[in-house]
């Protein structure tokens, strides 16, 4: 012993003027003076022995400690450095806690910040922790210090410090735990400050600090920081995501008080199930396991019963799920109530990423919650209808998957009720959407009873009659849901969905929407094991047309019902000549000329378009050559009265060229023709006369195709009363009608019988001969040569006689060539029929 204080007070003899050196004014000095100090006692070869420089440093730490106030930075740093290296030395750093914890409360626990040098509040942060984590029990008294440090510390603008500080805060429960307790909350408002730091590590140790800290507190700063917990759920970075998990998870374990804050920890730690990092998930789902099991443990007398008779997994459960044990389940039954309210009102928080994790975190609740989900069914639908209407594809995935999970494990007696009279009040396309998710969770044999309601409630008028476009959408994925779901049982409301998917298609502006419409027509086809979809409307078509009832005469353009129709006989194909006897009816009472004007341009426009492709439409069973005279007499001709008003024209136009549709096809025979011909030409000549361009044109083609059809049947007395009208065409405005006037006029002259009496008629021959005449002098010259071709045929009527109208004319014609052709052409035929050919 004497020996060791000889060579102690040799020592510090031989520190004394470096010692002395440390109360120099020039810096230098005293620098140079704490490195000596260092290589003669930290530094020294050999070594001191420790007793020795545990001695030592009882000296010197006075004036080391001194040195901390230093002015230059390099004097602080290097007594600093001394005292840490001799109290990583010696046996009980717990002796010198009087004199350092003192000075480390100047430097760093006052209002303003006293040590400038980062670097060195981080080394002082070092030193302090080493102090807490070695002198455990025994730091108790200086915990009020420690604390008071920290509370500047944690806030400092160093990260490094800020991270020091964390790992101080973390070992000072774990020191002194009974000291600690009272003062634990004091760090959680300078925690917290800092938990949004802009470095993800720092943001990590202060979210793991605030972890350690709460557990070993009273536990009444838990509410104040589960919303900011709740925040860096958010986190763009995994790590502080999974340093929440880790903690919440935690809390829920160990937290002394946890019981009081479950229904606040539970959402948190269910959100990261739904996490995109698979490490948090894998964190989560373990954690959640454990703390249900716990549960278990510590409520054992409560659960025996569930605990001891165990119900097996239900037969109808989510696939890829596991099915969470009774602690969990029984934890969010207690705790449903709580939670739900709020997370349904979140899901319409103006932050998409919020309504996005309310989404996930609610599936999560209902898979823990099962049957007992029927206890909070109406608010949690209500959230669920407006959750679909979110413009966040996530939010409305999510939304839909907690949906399917209400069919898993609620009675369809229950939802059904609820879902049909918030369809009813609202008209809203998220109450489909919401419907049509349950039902694919839904069992099949639960919803069997159920399904002719459902589908009841959405082929109401007030519901299907929409222009809206998601709603035709969500209408077309609930039947689909119900094909996929009831396979062939889908056949006792095989016609409300056929009536359903029709009027989809009649009301949607969406190609898209058609094409989704007619692949669910093709699956309600196949579910019944039906041929196609020709045999699904040879099936449907007759009861759709009978539920327009006598509705029918009082359709407007915008009836429902009349575009319901259209679309019926567009997509019906080769259906439609199979019903003529209900169709034609109904095509003929929306015809008539008391109708509203735009209800009879759809209903042509709709005519002319089944006309055009008769073969596999109206005459797909050949029968509509028996309507075709129905179709003339009540549908054509009472449309082509002239009427004031450009609309009227318009209809006009439209009737005529039905007319031509008509012709075209084929099915208008002569025999067909003979009861309205005489109604027909009389009809024709008027529109020949007609103001739009398109109806005289047409009007001339219709007039042709009928002298063609009719031939020589037409009397000549009633050919005779034509020709002026058709010359007068040869005049009009618009040379594409002049040319088709012309080939009118051939098909005229062909209508003539063989034996024409000449002399009879001679007048009216001199009337057309002269009025054609005129013509060969057109500035057109393909009029010209028309004309010409149709004097050739007129000139067979009397070839003498044009013969006589020529000469007498011919000298007023600039193009005599053609008067000259004309008369040659006259004296062949002449001649022609002299010889009797």
């Amino acid at each position: 012993m004497a020996a060791m204080d000889e060579n102690s007070n040799a020592v510090v003899q031989g520190l004394a003027r470096y010692i002395n050196c440390l109360g120099e004014d020039n810096r230098n000095v005293r620098r140079n003076a704490l490195i000596n100090i260092k290589k003669e006692t930290v530094e020294r070869t050999p070594p001191l022995d420790i007793p020795v420089l545990q001695a030592v440093f009882t000296e010197l730490l006075k004036p080391l400690l001194k040195s901390f106030f230093d002015p230059v930075e390099k004097c602080r740093e290097l007594s600093l450095d001394l005292v840490f290296s001799y109290l990583k030395c010696v046996q009980n750093p717990e002796d010198y806690l009087s004199y350092t914890i003192p000075i480390l409360v100047q430097r760093l626990g006052q209002q303003e910040i006293v040590e400038t040098a980062e670097e060195i509040r981080a080394q002082l942060l070092e030193l302090l922790t080493f102090l807490v984590e070695k002198s455990g029990e025994k730091f108790g008294i200086y915990t009020d210090d420690c604390v008071k440090i920290l509370q500047r510390t944690i806030n400092d603008p160093f990260p490094e410090v800020k991270k020091e500080s964390c790992k101080c805060a973390s070992l000072l429960p774990v020191s002194c735990p009974r000291h600690f307790y009272m003062q634990s909350e004091s760090l959680v408002k300078p925690l917290l400050m800092s938990i949004t730091h802009q470095h993800s590590r720092v943001r990590i140790t202060v979210v793991e600090t605030i972890g350690t800290v709460l557990k070993c507190s009273n536990g009444k700063a838990v509410e104040d920081v589960i919303p900011h917990l709740a925040q860096r759920l958010f986190d763009q970075t995994p790590g502080v995501r999974k340093a929440v998990t880790q903690i919440v998870g935690d809390w829920l374990l160990d937290l002394p008080d946890r019981y009081s804050y479950h229904h606040k920890l539970i959402p948190l730690l269910l959100t990261s199930l739904s996490d995109d990092q698979k490490d948090i998930v894998e964190l989560a789902e373990g954690l959640w396991h454990d703390i249900g099991l716990k549960y278990e443990r510590e409520n054992e007398n409560d659960l025996k019963d569930k605990l001891d008779f165990q119900r097996p997994c239900p037969s109808h459960y989510p696939q890829g799920v596991d099915r969470p044990n009774i602690g969990c389940r029984e934890l969010v039954h207690r705790h449903l109530s709580k939670i739900l309210p709020g997370l349904v009102r979140d899901l319409g928080d103006w932050v998409v990423e919020t309504r996005v994790k309310c989404a996930s975190l609610l599936y999560w609740l209902l898979i823990n919650a099962e049957e007992y989900t029927t206890q909070h069914i109406e608010p949690l639908l209500n959230g669920l209808y407006k959750a679909c209407l979110d413009e966040e594809p996530r939010v409305v995935t999510d939304v839909q998957r907690s949906a399917q999970l209400v069919g898993y494990f609620v009675k369809p007696e229950i939802w059904k009720k609820i879902l049909l009279t918030g369809l009813q009040q609202s008209l809203s396309y998220g109450v489909v959407m919401t419907m049509a998710a349950i039902v694919r969770g839904t069992p099949k044999t639960a919803l069997l009873p159920h399904q002719v309601d459902l589908i009841n409630a959405l082929i109401n008028p007030d519901v299907s009659h929409t222009i809206e476009a998601k709603m035709h959408t969500q209408m077309l994925n609930f039947c689909q849901s119900m094909l996929t779901l009831m396979g062939a049982d889908i056949k006792e409301i095989s016609q409300q969905m056929f009536n359903l998917m029709l009027t989809v298609i009649a009301l949607t502006q969406s190609s898209d929407v058609v094409g989704q419409a007619n692949i669910c027509l093709e699956q309600l086809a196949t579910a019944q094991n039906l041929t196609g979809k020709v045999q699904l409307f040879e099936n449907h078509t007759k009861p759709l047309l009978d539920s327009f009832g006598d509705g029918i005469n009082m359709w407007t353009n915008y009836s429902i019902e009349r575009q319901i129709f259209d679309a019926l006989l567009i997509e019906a194909g080769p259906v439609v000549g199979r019903h003529l006897d209900d169709i034609i009816p109904i095509i003929v009472t929306n015809l008539q000329p008391e109708k509203d004007t735009e209800l009879r341009l759809k209903f042509f426009s709709l005519l002319s378009r089944l006309v055009l492709a008769a073969p596999t439409t109206l005459d797909s069973e050949k029968k509509f050559a028996d309507f075709a005279t129905i179709v003339v007499r009540d549908m054509i001709l009472p449309n082509c009265v002239w009427k004031a008003g450009r609309t009227a024209g318009a209809i006009r136009t439209t009737a005529v060229s039905c007319f031509w549709a008509l012709l075209q096809s084929g099915i208008l025979t002569k025999e067909k023709m003979e009861p309205v011909v005489e109604s027909a030409m009389t009809q024709l000549i008027s529109l020949i006369e007609d103001d739009n361009k398109s109806t005289r044109l047409v009007a001339c083609r219709v007039m042709t195709r009928t002298f063609d059809l009719m031939g020589t049947s037409l009397g000549q007395d009633r050919l005779h009363n034509m020709y002026p009208e058709l010359l007068k065409r040869l005049d009009d405005s618009s040379d594409e009608i002049r040319m088709t006037t012309t080939r009118t006029l051939l098909a005229y002259f062909d209508c003539f019988e063989g034996g024409y009496d000449v002399s009879l008629y001679r007048a009216h021959l001199e009337a057309i001969y002269r009025g054609l005449l005129v013509h060969l002098d057109d500035p057109e010259s393909k009029i010209q040569e028309a004309v010409l071709e149709v004097l050739k045929k007129a000139a067979e009527l009397a070839p003498h006689m044009i013969i006589q109208e020529v000469e007498s004319v011919k000298h007023k014609h600039r193009h005599t060539k053609y008067c000259d052709e004309l008369i040659q052409f006259a004296q062949s035929f002449s001649s022609q029929k002299v010889n009797g050919h």
